[in-house]
């Protein structure tokens, strides 16, 4: 079983680490990866547009990224997610802060596994959705 570390940066969002990690490992399961740990991070809007920029020249925040290849043997690597921009998406599509945070889990992970949803013509988002379907019941 993956050791996950959660690193929460913010203090303005409540976190329930628990689920977020049995989220991330039923994911794992599920994909058929067996890394030795992965870290979910939370972060404020200043950090995630900073890591944007620098990483992926985007000038703008996000709510997720993914980090890979840290040359760390066993580690998966880190998803590292806004809580500013979650809360936003949640309460604009009208669902609690809660599940928009284990989807952005998924999201990060399945990029962890070699997943762009910018070039797969969809694959991405299929896997997505059946995770979804399977690991939150909607």
């Amino acid at each position: 079983m993956p050791r996950i570390a959660v690193l929460n940066g913010q203090t303005k969002y409540p976190l329930h680490s628990a689920r977020l990690k049995k989220v991330a490992r039923d994911a794992l399961e599920r994909l058929g990866l067996r890394p030795d740990t992965l870290s979910l991070v939370f972060v404020g809007r200043r950090r995630i547009e900073s890591l944007n920029r620098r990483f992926r020249g985007k000038p703008y925040p996000t709510d997720v990224l993914s980090f890979g290849d840290s040359g760390i043997p066993g580690h998966l690597g880190d998803v590292v997610i806004s809580l500013p921009d979650a809360a936003r998406n949640a309460a604009r599509e009208g669902h609690p802060l809660a599940w928009e945070l284990s989807c952005l889990v998924i999201h990060g992970i399945l990029h962890l596994a070699g997943y762009d949803h910018e070039q797969d013509r969809g694959e991405m988002d299929k896997i997505e959705l059946r995770l979804r379907k399977h690991l939150l019941g909607s």
